[in-house]
């Protein structure tokens, strides 16, 4: 579908390297974008190789889509999220942990970007428009 005008789904994949690094995380964006304003809502997915129930995150994002219009134009994302993060027993509680992204995509939905959540960071992932 384009992204010219009106409302539009995009789901993209951004993984470390090529994907076959063992351990490494997985980020699943189904995003929904706001052509004429720019606003970005949906969902984010980070999967892991950690033991239940650690290995699989899901929250809502937000955030916001510009347009470079220089030459070749780059769609710059940002996007923001929390998400719950329960104590590991013997301790008792959970508390809210920030996620933020920021993506530099070609016209295809394809390109870098770098995300953070809890205390990791993932510099320099590879990012692709998933079916």
């Amino acid at each position: 579908m384009t992204d010219a005008v009106g409302l539009y789904q995009v789901k993209l994949l951004v993984q470390v390297g090529d994907g076959h690094l063992a351990g490494a995380p997985t980020l699943e964006l189904a995003l929904l974008v706001n052509a004429p304003t720019g606003h970005i809502t949906g969902t984010a997915h980070i999967t892991q190789a950690l033991p239940p129930p650690y290995g699989s995150i899901e929250f809502p994002v937000s955030g916001v889509l510009h347009h470079t219009g220089f030459g070749h134009d780059t769609k710059l994302v940002a996007l923001t999220g929390e998400y719950v993060v329960s104590v590991p027993p013997p301790a008792i509680g959970s508390y809210l942990a920030h996620f933020s992204a920021a993506l530099a995509l070609d016209g295809a939905w394809n390109g870098v970007g770098s995300y953070a959540y809890g205390n990791h960071t993932i510099p320099h992932a590879k990012v692709t428009k998933a079916a």
